[in-house]
């Protein structure tokens, strides 16, 4: 039976001592070791931003939310909507040292289930207890349990000037996203752009005026602590996307817009914007900003790149191409080994992929393969745009390919953004100057709120052929305009194939394409 309908047995245990919830209506709460129930107050904390969760696997889940106060944050979880038979986690203390967000583990779920959250704060004298803001999550289907999966992904919000415009809805692509009621959200990075700063009102080529929501912190280039925190509240204002947020889990990834546009590590600024120059500094408060606004599971680590497994037929490699790329340049080295990933991260992506049972192999890359990005006369992405032999940072990806291929790693599908239209690339060795992989697919969508641009050129080293596209007709089409875009992946749990619909801002599909899985 389908597991959207039926919820699997199991239980459900947290981090930390369990508190009892004393009544149905969530009026009072008692604390283990402690008497007399605290009443609630009128001065309650409360929860400024919605809640969110994350890195979602088949018996565990990330839940996150931020309080206007320091408090103490509660977990309710239940396979009930009505919260019947709910158990109660205790939570970290949030605190301004991380903004006041925060993040409960959820350890034990049943796998192949919808489970429902409910976060409230409490006072740290336990007098003042929040409303409650609900969330629910799929987990994923367990080990050795097929059930059908479906997500979505895309990137790019509040890009080149186009915030949230309440005339028009807001981030409204979000609601499209949701009706697709997906498992889980895959971001392809750029989610915030802490470089660019928002003006209230904008022109439009047509005469009408686009309209912004603008806080202090966009109204300039992030470079402080709070500056970068700010870019993230900012996006939580929107209300679809902090209803998107409480129904649907993320699966974050970042790319350069996070700090600024096209950076790479050791860089030094030529900006007049930017009073402090050196990236190194911007993208360590960028990182801390990041891990402390997203549910990723890795925060405590630092590392962005990571595998979710997501039951038999699916594994989502997330992978990290900004944090040890080399710098920007004509990219056409015959020598270099490394340009995107760094060593250690490449030596856990093939062997995580020779690891892997999946039947689909999900890499979720930051950068496209195949489309030459230019970073003004220097090469901003993979491809250095000759299409001969492997140069600079196509030699790493080569590597990779050939690594698969020889060690039989079937049904990869490279999903990206970044290039702010929508595409489906085939990777034919047949028709590529470097010809030693297994043909495979790249899809790329997006933006989600972001000026329109594209298409791309395609360089022919790994063979690319264009099979669709859809971009705007002018260099930063706003969203008005429509040119916004999402995808969608369902995976059929009997037969395996799996389908990608790449959609429009209002969900419809402008292209569709089933593929089998090779054995």
């Amino acid at each position: 039976m389908d597991r959207r309908r039926v919820l699997r047995g199991g239980l459900l245990t947290g981090g930390g001592a369990a508190l009892t919830l004393l009544t149905g209506g969530g009026t009072a709460l008692a604390e283990p070791g402690r008497g007399t129930p605290a009443l609630l107050g009128r001065n309650r904390p409360r929860l400024t931003h919605g809640v969110q969760s994350g890195d979602v696997t088949a018996r565990e889940a990330v839940v996150w939310a931020r309080s206007d106060r320091p408090a103490r944050m509660l977990v309710e979880v239940s396979r009930r909507p009505d919260f019947r038979h709910a158990q109660t986690l205790r939570g970290p203390v949030l605190t301004p040292d991380t903004d006041l967000t925060g993040r409960t583990f959820l350890h034990g779920l049943p796998s192949g289930a919808e489970v429902h959250y409910r976060v409230r704060l409490a006072d740290l004298d336990h007098r003042n207890v929040s409303e409650p803001v609900a969330g629910r999550l799929r987990t994923a289907p367990g080990p050795r349990d097929r059930g059908d999966v479906r997500f979505v992904w895309s990137g790019d919000l509040a890009g080149q000037g186009w915030g949230i415009n309440p005339d028009l809805g807001g981030y409204r692509i979000f609601n499209a996203m949701g009706a697709v009621d997906p498992d889980f959200f895959l971001c392809s990075g750029d989610f915030v752009y802490s470089d660019g700063p928002l003006r209230e009102t904008v022109e439009l080529p047509d005469g009408r005026t686009w309209r912004n929501m603008v806080t202090p912190e966009k109204a300039a280039v992030a470079q402080t602590l709070p500056e970068f925190r700010g870019q993230f509240r900012y996006n939580l204002e929107d209300a679809a996307l902090r209803a998107f947020n409480s129904r649907v889990p993320l699966l974050y990834q970042w790319d350069d817009h996070e700090v600024v546009n096209n950076w790479y590590p050791g860089e030094i600024l030529d900006l007049p914007q930017y009073t402090e120059k050196r990236v190194d500094v911007l993208a360590a408060r960028a990182r801390r900003a990041m891990f402390e606004y997203t549910p990723v599971r890795t925060a405590r680590s630092g590392r962005l790149y990571r595998r979710i497994p997501y039951g038999p037929l699916l594994d989502v490699f997330i992978l990290d191409m900004r944090s040890y790329k080399n710098p920007n340049d004509a990219n056409g080295s015959p020598t270099q080994t490394h340009g995107l990933l760094g060593a250690e991260q490449s030596a856990w992506l093939k062997r995580e992929l020779r690891r892997s049972k999946a039947v689909w192999k999900v890499i979720a890359a930051d950068l496209p393969i195949g489309l030459i990005v230019p970073d003004g006369t220097a090469q901003e992405g993979t491809a250095q745009g000759d299409g001969g032999v492997p140069l600079g940072r196509e030699r790493e990806i080569a590597d990779l390919l050939s690594h698969a291929r020889r060690h039989r790693v079937r049904n990869m599908v490279w999903l990206t953004a970044d290039v702010h239209y929508t595409a489906a690339h085939y990777y034919d060795p047949s028709k590529a100057a470097f010809s030693d992989f297994d043909p495979f697919w790249e899809f790329v969508s997006g933006p989600l709120n972001a000026g329109g641009f594209g298409p791309n050129a395609l360089d022919g080293t790994f063979g690319p052929q264009l099979k669709f596209v859809k971009a705007p007709p002018r260099a930063n089409t706003s969203p008005a305009e429509g040119y916004q875009f999402f995808g969608d992946v369902g995976i059929d749990a009997r037969t395996a194939t799996l389908t990608v619909h790449l959609r429009d801002i209002d969900g419809r599909a402008l292209h569709t394409q089933a593929l089998t899985p090779r054995r």
